[in-house]
């Protein structure tokens, strides 16, 4: 399993353009997205963490590898959406 903090992800088109991007390189991951502590999980089965974390970047996104383990909910902090 592996674990990303991505701060700029603040809304479910972030969610969704995240996951997509993960598919677009491992159409067999799965991912588990929580957005208020701003958390991306993937368990990967073809990718490996360099390679998800570029397609993360390149759909416009700043992730950050976490140490593996559960996702732990944190308080949402509030800012801007990537929607506008």
């Amino acid at each position: 399993m592996i674990t990303f903090e991505v701060k700029d992800m603040t809304c479910g088109h972030c969610v969704s353009t995240i996951t997509k991007a993960v598919r677009a390189i491992d159409k067999e991951a799965t991912v588990r997205i929580e957005l208020q502590s701003h958390q991306v999980q993937i368990e990967p089965t073809e990718a490996d963490a360099d390679e998800l974390r570029d397609a993360i970047q390149e759909a416009g996104y700043t992730p950050v590898v976490m140490t593996n383990g559960p996702l732990k909910p944190e308080k949402a902090s509030r800012g801007g959406c990537c929607c506008g």
